[in-house]
């Protein structure tokens, strides 16, 4: 059972390395009209289920806090990765918002029982040193973007890194919810960002049918598939290693991008594939370590 979540697990860390190519592939769309679409389809296998078993419903019942968490989390975080790469070069605001993982090491070692240590200081700032890297670099190829727009999408970047972060270390609160319960906070996350896009943006279509394509991949699997797959894996199987391998989604992510000539390779991208997951395996090591020590006794 727990090998099997696990391995449930790993299918949402690929599937979110092709959240930026999806997103770039994805043309105009502004980011809350495209949150709207991809939550929506990414809702649908979720209520397939309810309407094939409506006893299910009742898994919607949860707490508030748990709701407001669940919609915080999925609302925020993809509102701020969307409009990253909006405004940024797609490889540069990609792995800044990758750098998630380390937040959650960082933020996980301050828990009950845990303690922050000086390795944790040293991977975080190797991390960091990573991001400064793709920052200094002309990494995302042909500049379309101004200074005041990259400025913007970078901040948005590294926004939805902590976002994602605090969303996953407050999720551990609320371990006995279902995993169908992510299907409400994907339907309520396409409902909100519908209506804020009514509000504060322009509607724009996708102009060919391979952006339409990539916007239905978004749904159905980065923002779709994933949550729930990820869920299950966190819940049920080895999180620990759940963690650790969450590391190559940046460096795999980034890969991509430049397979599919969203970004042009270099020695800048080279190195912080290097640098960001190689901080937080670094900050991960000592529970590593101390985990190795207690199933040993």
């Amino acid at each position: 059972m727990k090998y099997k979540a696990t391995l449930i697990g790993f299918t949402a860390i690929l599937m979110w390395s092709l959240l930026a190519l999806f997103t770039a592939a994805s043309g105009t769309m502004p980011p809350l009209q495209l949150a709207a679409i991809t939550f929506l389809i990414g809702s649908m296998p979720g209520i397939a289920v309810f309407v094939a078993k409506p006893e299910r419903l009742k898994l919607l019942n949860q707490p508030k806090a748990a709701w407001l968490t669940g919609i915080i989390g999925l609302f925020g975080y993809h509102f701020l990765y969307f409009s990253a790469l909006r405004n940024a070069p797609p490889a540069e605001a990609g792995m800044i918002a990758y750098l998630w993982p380390l937040f959650i090491v960082l933020g996980s070692a301050m828990l009950p029982g845990e303690k922050l240590r000086l390795v944790h200081v040293i991977g975080a700032m190797i991390g960091f040193a990573g991001a400064v890297l793709i920052l200094s670099g002309r990494a995302g190829g042909a500049d379309q973007f101004t200074t005041g727009q990259k400025m913007f999408g970078y901040a948005a970047a590294l926004a939805c890194a902590f976002t994602w972060a605090a969303y996953s270390l407050v999720s551990r609160r609320f371990g006995a919810v279902p995993t169908d319960a992510v299907t409400g906070f994907c339907l309520a996350t396409s409902v909100l960002s519908a209506i804020s896009h009514l509000f504060l943006e322009t509607t724009v279509w996708p102009a060919s049918m391979s952006e339409w394509l990539a916007i239905v991949g978004l749904g159905l699997f980065p923002v779709g598939a994933a949550f729930y797959a990820w869920d299950y894996g966190v819940k049920h199987g080895d999180i620990q290693l759940l963690g650790i391998a969450s590391y190559a989604a940046p460096v795999l992510s980034t890969l991509a991008l430049i397979a599919s000539g969203f970004a042009e390779p270099s020695w800048q991208i080279l190195v912080a594939c290097l640098l960001v997951p190689g901080g937080a395996l670094l900050a991960v090591a000592p529970s590593l370590l101390k985990r190795e020590r207690a199933n040993a006794q």
